[in-house]
């Protein structure tokens, strides 16, 4: 008897085991969930701020024939494209910085606006007002570059450090009214952004009958 007895509290205590081994495992409590991803966030402000320091020191960096600046804000692998719709690069750029092929009485800019297009990229644009504007050519002659010109700049953030990556003017013909100035728009100030200081060639004369 009472070996059926210890034999029935086995069978017993058996079953229990299995049944709970079939349970579901309890949720884990301590585990925390993962974080919610956050939109970006841009700083706006402080990418036009310095986006309109670098244009507005062109002009000191053009009379002060400041290779080094000019070195460190443009990309090494820049695109140009002038006036005359020929296409410029960095080491072009460079040596006419450093030989002053650019001289004029005055250069003020205006209409200057950033957009600020995510955290690394942006584009400028604005005019440029040459006054009595010379440049040497390669010949050794010059050029009257006097007038306007409508310029655009790109900008990318490399390395934690803004970049000039491609810059593309063209002669105003006939100017028209000004735009009004936004909120980021620069003072008029003796500038004159890189690439619209190559000139066009002057237009070829039709020799009469």
């Amino acid at each position: 008897m009472k070996r059926k007895a210890c034999l029935a509290t086995c069978l017993l205590a058996s079953l229990v085991f299995v049944l709970a081994g079939c349970q579901p495992a309890a949720p884990e409590t301590n585990r925390s969930a993962a974080p919610a991803s956050t939109p970006e966030t841009v700083d706006t402000a402080a990418i036009q701020t310095e986006v309109l320091r670098i244009e507005n020191d062109w002009p000191r960096v053009i009379r002060e024939k400041d290779v080094a600046a000019a070195r460190r804000v443009e990309a090494d692998d820049i695109v140009l494209v002038y006036p005359d719709g020929n296409v410029g690069d960095k080491t072009m750029d460079l040596k006419d910085i450093e030989t002053g092929s650019l001289t004029a009485e005055s250069m003020e800019m205006a209409d200057l606006k950033v957009n600020v297009l995510d955290k690394d990229s942006a584009v400028a644009t604005g005019r440029t007002i040459i006054k009595k504007g010379s440049f040497k050519m390669p010949d050794g002659k010059s050029l009257d570059i006097s007038g306007q010109y409508r310029f655009v700049d790109t900008f990318a953030r490399r390395n934690g450090e803004w970049k000039l990556v491609a810059g593309a003017s063209v002669p105003i013909r006939q100017p028209g009214p000004t735009t009004a100035a936004s909120p980021v728009a620069s003072p008029v100030a003796k500038v004159s952004p890189i690439p619209a200081v190559r000139p066009s060639p002057p237009p070829k004369s039709s020799a009469t009958p």
